[in-house]
């Protein structure tokens, strides 16, 4: 799995014009799913996105983790993450069929609330308009391949 994780202070998920998830401060989670993952990969990378130490403390550091900050998650997939771009039309073979991806995402989303994280998400399929305001601003990319 791979996930792009920015820092926000808000972000928004809209469909068709209506605003369907949002949240304040915390974790604006783009999520993309392999044709190879399993049920390892999404505990892997919720584990890593729940305890991910980029808030600041009081002494300015990035050391707290979203549960500390007292932050949220928003989680969205976004299948793009494993695109092909060896030609400049890229190519989507190596994400997962929604038949894998969607009970993978939805496991992410749960594991991430069972550690005590309000958790938002968009929705698997749909064409969404995703607003962020980033704080920092902060990215961290994640893929279990290489955690």
């Amino acid at each position: 799995m791979r996930a792009v994780v920015t820092r926000v202070r808000s972000a928004a998920v809209s469909i068709d014009g209506a605003e369907t998830a949002r949240i304040g401060k915390g974790f604006l989670v783009l999520l993309g799913v392999h044709t190879a993952d399993t049920q390892a990969q999404a505990e892997k990378i919720a584990d890593r996105i729940c305890g991910l130490r980029v808030f600041e403390d009081e002494n300015g550091r990035m050391n707290l983790n979203p549960a500390a900050a007292g932050g949220a998650l928003l989680i969205v997939s976004q299948f793009t993450l494993y695109a092909d771009c060896k030609s400049r039309r890229p190519g989507f073979t190596a994400a997962a069929r929604p038949e894998t991806a969607v009970p993978l995402y939805e496991k992410v989303i749960e594991l991430c609330r069972a550690q005590g994280f309000e958790v938002q998400h968009g929705q698997f399929g749909a064409d969404m308009l995703v607003s962020s305001e980033n704080d920092g601003p902060v990215t961290i990319l994640l893929d279990t391949d290489v955690l």
